[in-house]
């Protein structure tokens, strides 16, 4: 089937997600996670046929984004039913107003239509995806990167036969069949059928998304994260955020990938850091870190120099760029002229340092004293989400529910002209 005649299907179906009451799709949502998991041996079968294809070709970082097992299935499943429980995001009434002449105006929040999301090669995504556009409303797209489209198509016939069983069309939730560029340029010119177009992946590809789309778009997720550690940190609690940020799963867009350290710490500070990092890393069997540092980090640790991309880069990896300043308002500036807007952390027991990093560093979320991998919808408290927003318009962080819907006004009278 071409891209075209999956938009008109997901078109046609959009009343029928729009009108469906709270408890039809809720009950559409349980028999999704419950096929999802009766497929469960379909699915790892095609995971295990992506996962061979791709040995060789991406990263092992990347490998395991595209891995499934039973649990992560499960997990899946269970991240569906968190969505089912969430509240209804449409239909709420926003603001109520009664007018002088009687007319009273209600803003009420109210489905996109056809939500489409390009993805890369996370087949959790399809099922979060799926579950919270259905959810708020509306009929969904899913284009998944060529690595993970087996799996992907396994797990949307589990969702559609679910769909199908609480009686909602089937032909609400839609896989792109080609994965090629041609179906990415397809979605985002796809005006009169698409009302929304979320990018979820690199660089490259929300810059592609950004730069051609002549749909509606909300730009996500590229994260290249900072941690200022700051001369009034708590050293051993510093310690456990970085490598939490870094390490915890490096193939995030919440992942840090840039350490700042004040200068008048740094000497202490470093040798533990690449202590934990490195060493103690590798005498657990784990995966060290490799530390890209700058000149004044170099003169206190070994590693790597950093290169002139380095503090630019989204690594996805076990690398961290490391850099000495010399003040936390120097910390705000490389920031401010590095970062993409997504998280960073100040880690510091100065309420007022504490206070100036959050009033003037300008992303979607910022810590104190935290690691910048809370910023997720469940973590959030909303459920799975859609992506993270590092825009300003309309969705900013964690897209949840109530990001996938807009609003419209209802206006009611008694024979009132103006």
């Amino acid at each position: 089937m071409t891209t075209l005649q999956l938009l008109q299907q997901a078109r046609a179906a959009r009343g029928a997600m729009a009108t469906a009451s709270t408890e039809q799709k809720n009950r559409a949502l349980s028999a999704m996670a419950e096929a999802l998991e009766a497929h469960t041996p379909a699915i790892l079968a095609a995971n295990a046929a992506d996962m061979e294809a791709a040995r060789g070709q991406i990263s092992d970082v990347m490998l395991d984004r595209l891995a499934l097992s039973e649990g992560r299935i499960a997990g899946m499943a269970e991240g569906i039913r968190q969505v089912a429980a969430l509240p209804d995001p449409v239909g709420r009434v926003l603001r109520h107003v009664e007018r002088p002449n009687g007319l009273v105006i209600e803003k009420v929040s109210v489905p996109m239509g056809v939500i489409a999301i390009i993805y890369e090669s996370r087949p959790n995504v399809t099922s979060d995806a799926a579950a919270l556009a259905l959810k708020a409303g509306s009929a969904c797209v899913l284009r998944g990167g060529k690595e993970a489209h087996r799996s992907a198509a396994a797990i949307v016939a589990a969702l559609r036969e679910g769909l199908a069983t609480a009686g909602l069309p089937a032909e609400a939730l839609q896989l792109v069949e080609d994965t090629t560029r041609k179906s990415a340029n397809e979605l985002m010119t796809a005006v009169g059928y698409v009302d929304l177009l979320i990018p979820r992946g690199g660089a490259g590809l929300i810059r592609s998304c950004v730069e051609n789309a002549t749909v509606n778009v909300i730009e996500t997720g590229t994260g290249i994260c900072h941690i200022y550690v700051d001369a009034a940190a708590d050293l051993e609690k510093a310690l456990a955020i970085v490598e939490n940020a870094k390490c915890s799963r490096p193939s995030v867009c919440n992942a840090a990938e840039v350490c700042l350290v004040h200068r008048d710490i740094a000497a202490a500070f470093l040798p533990r850091l690449r202590g934990r990092l490195t060493e103690d890393r590798s005498a657990r069997g784990e995966t060290p870190v490799e530390l890209r540092l700058d000149e004044a980090a170099a003169a206190l640790i070994p590693g790597t120099p950093a290169g002139p991309d380095d503090f630019d880069t989204e690594f996805l990896d076990y690398i961290l760029a490391v850099k000495v300043v010399d003040s936390a308002e120097e910390a705000i500036a490389h920031i401010a002229a590095h970062s993409t807007g997504h998280s960073d952390a100040i880690v510091t027991e100065d309420d007022d340092a504490a206070r100036r990093f959050t009033s003037l560093v300008d992303s979607a979320a910022v810590y104190v004293n935290a690691s910048t991998r809370f910023t997720d919808g469940g973590e959030f408290g909303l459920g799975c989400e859609m992506g993270i927003s590092t825009q300003k318009l309309h969705a900013r962080g964690p897209m949840g529910l109530e990001e996938l819907t807009t609003y419209h006004y209802i206006v009611r009278g008694s024979g009132q002209i103006r």
